[in-house]
């Protein structure tokens, strides 16, 4: 028989970071049918600070991809305090990952594999892997990558 979410959470021994506050005029999360909609999410460790970092600069890409492992814990926190069981949620449906990288470093893709190996991990391979866009920019706060997501509610 197939897992839920919460039991894979429970197998993997996955450990959630505090759900960070909005840091701006936004909802973490919202609800529009059956879709969840989750805000930019930046990689916040188990004490509640922020990773930093820039790849391909002070951050290899191996770091990188870690960091955005931790956005992945970090957006199932927030979605476990804003909205609930994580058991409601079907499917990833988008995922949009935003990496602070240098203007020469070229394996975007590759860092926010991070997030969706884990969304693998945690939904399965049918629903843990979405559409996806994976691009270099400047974030704010000298965060290493930022993700948001949007979900298929059963």
């Amino acid at each position: 028989m197939k897992k839920s979410p919460s039991e894979k959470v429970k197998e993997l021994g996955l450990v959630f970071p505090p759900a960070p506050q909005p840091a701006g005029v936004y909802r973490p999360v919202l609800i529009v049918d059956k879709f969840l909609y989750v805000s930019g999410q930046g990689p916040v460790k188990n004490d509640g600070t922020l990773m930093q970092g820039r790849v391909g600069d002070n951050l290899t890409s191996e770091e990188g991809k870690l960091a955005a492992r931790q956005v992945g814990l970090t957006m199932l926190s927030s979605i476990q305090t804003h909205f609930g069981d994580l058991d409601k949620i079907k499917r990833v449906i988008k995922v949009l990952g935003m990496v602070n990288c240098s203007p020469e470093f070229k394996k975007h893709p590759f860092v926010i594999n991070g997030f969706s190996e884990l969304m693998a991990d945690v939904f399965g391979d049918d629903n843990g892997i979405g559409v996806r866009s994976a691009v270099g920019m400047m974030l704010p706060d000298g965060i290493p990558v930022e993700i948001e997501a949007m979900f298929e509610l059963k």
